[in-house]
């Protein structure tokens, strides 16, 4: 099995029309809207990325890099694969596909991302698939002031040196950020990440 990665650092609406239904589908709850997905895209804070076999599109994924002036590190901010595509080993393949293009593009020293900590058999789901990938659940549960469900960090250093010395609130500083510059209504361009 092979899947081949197409990542755009811009806002593509065929693409995106082709993400949407797979998007829609997976994050029923908690999805970001629309505009603020393009917002990260205008404001050069996020990746689209999707995943094609032999040509059709089984998988998308936004992703961001985190802030730490220490160790840079990718957030995935959404991942999914296509419903009729899961348990075929295919999502656990797009993770190592993003993985690898992080590693390669920025170096980075971590990967995070957060999972709804909420102890539901959906939610459990995900932490092992993410553990199968070779994240660590930290213990620091997170409460967004803007949505009910709380959300646990889930880390994966690339880096041997990389460690998070707190129970993962730290890495929530770095999520936190990424999220606020996307929902920032005013923006100053020389605050945006550089592209490489």
């Amino acid at each position: 099995m092979a899947l081949e990665l197409n990542t755009l650092d811009h806002w593509d609406e065929s693409l995106w029309q082709q993400m949407k239904p797979i998007y829609e589908e997976a994050f029923e709850h908690g999805a970001k809207p629309e505009r603020i997905l393009k917002v990260m895209l205008e404001r050069r804070l996020a990746y689209m990325h999707a995943a094609y076999d032999d040509g059709e599109l089984v998988a998308m994924a936004f992703t961001g890099l985190g802030d730490s002036p220490e160790q840079s590190a990718l957030i995935i901010d959404y991942m999914a694969i296509r419903k009729d595509r899961r348990g075929r080993g295919e999502g656990k393949l797009f993770f190592e596909l993003l993985r690898d293009w992080a590693v390669l593009t920025y170096d980075i020293a971590a990967i995070i991302i957060e999972a709804e900590a909420a102890d539901t058999p959906e939610n459990r789901e995900r932490i092992v698939f993410w553990e199968k990938c070779g994240f660590t659940p930290t213990s620091y549960v997170h409460h967004y002031i803007w949505i009910p469900e709380t959300y646990r960090a889930l880390v994966l250093p690339i880096d041997p040196s990389f460690a998070v010395a707190d129970d993962g609130e730290s890495l929530f500083r770095q999520i936190t950020h990424f999220h606020e510059q996307a929902f920032r209504k005013k923006w100053d361009d020389s605050t945006a990440q550089p592209r490489s």
